[in-house]
């Protein structure tokens, strides 16, 4: 089993900037892949950013490149969603989750590991 917390929301203005973390505790060597997801009310969860933790490889969502940067810190088995320039329209409960298996990074099916959220809210 995987354990992942998160933690770092919070209600910033637009143009704002938070920082999320999520820690990683348990059998960690058992995923690859780490991935922010998010999901605002009634719209369904979509990826945000991946890293693939052996090689360091990351994707983002294209709503979100240049303002939003996915990191890992492997001493302390925990990865971060620094996101800047933040619009109103990255409200959403944000889920970190791991994955080991093959396939998209954007398709949370694939996901069998997940935090219990945190909420980012942005005002205009």
């Amino acid at each position: 089993q995987v354990q992942l917390v998160e933690s770092g929301g919070g209600s910033v203005q637009a143009g704002g900037s938070l920082r999320l973390s999520c820690a990683a505790s348990g059998y960690t060597y058992s995923t690859n892949c780490m991935g922010w997801f998010r999901q605002a009310p009634g719209k369904e969860r979509e990826g945000v950013a991946a890293i693939y933790t052996g090689g360091g490889s990351t994707y983002y969502a294209d709503s979100v490149k240049g303002r939003f940067t996915i990191s890992q810190d492997n001493a302390k088995n925990t990865v971060y969603l620094q996101m800047n320039s933040l619009k109103p329209e990255d409200t959403a409960m944000y889920y970190c989750a791991a994955k080991k298996v093959g396939g998209s990074w954007r398709d949370p099916v694939l996901f069998g590991y997940w935090g219990q959220g945190t909420q980012v809210t942005v005002s205009s």
